[in-house]
């Protein structure tokens, strides 16, 4: 339905500054990060051939400890498995992320609504916010938060640990950016809910975000793919607005095509690349190892350490015990992942998809147990403890792709998927149904006997009685 404007003015202001010195007369100008002068020049050069201004308050920033120690957290975790560049880390993406605020930044400066709602320091929390939105991250963040685990907080909340009274960034915030650490709290976490604060979240995490920019054209790169490059980035920032209710961002429809490529660029990315069939055994060999092994681990130490110093803890905590398989499967010298026996989807056995995708961990553990069993005596053979995994996604979401375009002919909002047949077909299923499957997958050799022994059909049939009997307990 379209939704008209109560004004016929245009959403993004037409500038007019002064002809000798435009930047002096231009918003968030004592900025430096945005309009460095000659004592605050500098770059840092991040891939794909990009120059990162680097301030000297920057530099103060990513030289603590505690953002250092990104250089040792991959972006994408167990990908690599099966795209070997992928090792790029959160260091490098932080840079990215912060480079795209300064971006948006300029560009919605143009819109007079955005600057009267977003002054000068807003936006400079809005950039240190942008290069500090992962630095709660500890090595392989989203497959343990995935695990819904109530004992675990979510690495946004775990980021006071890193920025919190006592700590090098938060005085760093403090004196040189004379920024409080709970103002990057508010924006990261959410729970302020001011209109400023709304309109900076935004920013940072929502349908066209500054963290989705740069992970799509990163993440494309070091995989090797072109999937996540195939929309038009600069037209899409050109393009920015505020939108209708002053809390979010929209488009105007200059950037209507550039939009649509994007969400189809994240369709394939996950598709390809993120829900990769290999990709998520790694995974769930991963999150059941760590699950098995959590009672033994002190989590308090383990988030602090480097990604190889993690995997070191696993794999010794996981020898000579059943996890060890698990363990060894993913980070020995060996690559030994588990096969997929079956894979469920909206379009193939849909009612074991939906039954599977609502189950939390704990109940895909035990259905795993039970099931890996069944089948097990069905083809004559002992049962090796965990050597059976079934793999669906976490209960939460992601973000939906919803954003509103501006026409300057109808001088109205109205939302993307109403004015595009792309995108208004894939929103009539949610995007995480789309692209994120359901799968069992056991050792390679337990695989080959299931599929030699049984039809998919009776394997099938035994995983909707072991279902059954769950729901009847």
């Amino acid at each position: 339905m379209r939704t008209a404007r109560t004004d016929t003015t245009r959403p993004v202001a037409e500038s007019s500054p002064d002809t000798q010195n435009p930047v002096m007369n231009a918003p968030y100008s004592n900025i430096p990060e945005l309009y460095p002068t000659a004592s605050h020049s500098g770059v840092l050069r991040v891939p794909v051939e990009q120059d990162v201004p680097f301030t000297p308050r920057v530099r103060a920033i990513v030289d603590t400890p505690e953002f250092q120690r990104l250089r040792t957290v991959t972006q994408l975790a167990l990908a690599s498995q099966v795209y070997p560049g992928a090792n790029h880390t959160r260091f490098e993406h932080a840079l990215g992320v912060y480079q795209n605020s300064l971006l948006y930044l300029k560009q919605l400066s143009r819109d007079s609504r955005f600057t009267a709602l977003i002054s000068d320091h807003d936006a400079e929390v809005l950039i240190a916010a942008a290069l500090l939105h992962d630095i709660g991250h500890w090595p392989f963040c989203h497959p343990i938060e995935d695990l819904g685990l109530k004992q675990l907080p979510p690495h946004e909340t775990y980021a006071r640990q890193f920025i919190g009274e006592g700590t090098e960034l938060c005085e760093i915030l403090r004196s040189q950016w004379q920024i409080d650490p709970e103002e990057i709290l508010d924006v990261l976490t959410g729970r302020n809910t001011s209109p400023a604060c709304r309109l900076q979240q935004a920013i940072l995490s929502g349908p066209i975000d500054i963290d989705k920019m740069d992970y799509l054209v990163r993440d494309s790169q070091h995989c090797g793919v072109p999937y996540g490059r195939q929309f038009d980035r600069n037209r899409l920032i050109s393009s920015l607005i505020v939108n209708q209710e002053g809390d979010g961002l929209a488009i105007t429809n200059k950037g209507r095509t550039a939009a649509e490529m994007m969400v189809f660029a994240r369709y394939v990315m996950f598709s390809e690349v993120y829900w990769h069939h290999a990709v998520r055994s790694a995974t769930v060999m991963f999150a059941r190892c760590f699950f098995e092994l959590l009672p033994s681990l002190d989590i308090s130490q383990l988030f602090r350490m480097s990604e190889p110093d993690l995997i070191r803890t696993l794999l010794e905590t996981a020898k000579s015990t059943p996890v060890q398989l698990l363990a060894e499967g993913v980070f020995g010298m060996r690559r030994g992942l588990f096969k997929r026996v079956a894979e469920y989807s909206l379009f193939h056995e849909e009612d074991l998809y939906r039954s599977l995708r609502q189950k939390s961990w704990h109940e895909l553990v035990e259905l795993s147990n039970r099931t890996g069993q069944k089948l097990a005596r069905a083809v004559g053979q002992s049962f090796i403890p965990l050597s059976f995994l079934i793999d669906a996604p976490p209960q939460h979401r992601e973000v939906e792709f919803r954003i509103d375009v501006f026409s300057d002919s109808e001088l109205c909002f109205r939302p993307l998927r109403e004015v595009s047949p792309i995108v208004d077909s894939m929103a009539r299923t949610q995007f995480d149904d789309c692209v994120k499957r359901v799968r069992l997958f056991a050792e390679a050799g337990f695989r080959d006997t299931l599929r030699r022994t049984l039809s998919p059909a009776q394997i099938n049939q035994i995983l909707r009685e072991e279902l059954a009997t769950t729901a009847g307990e």
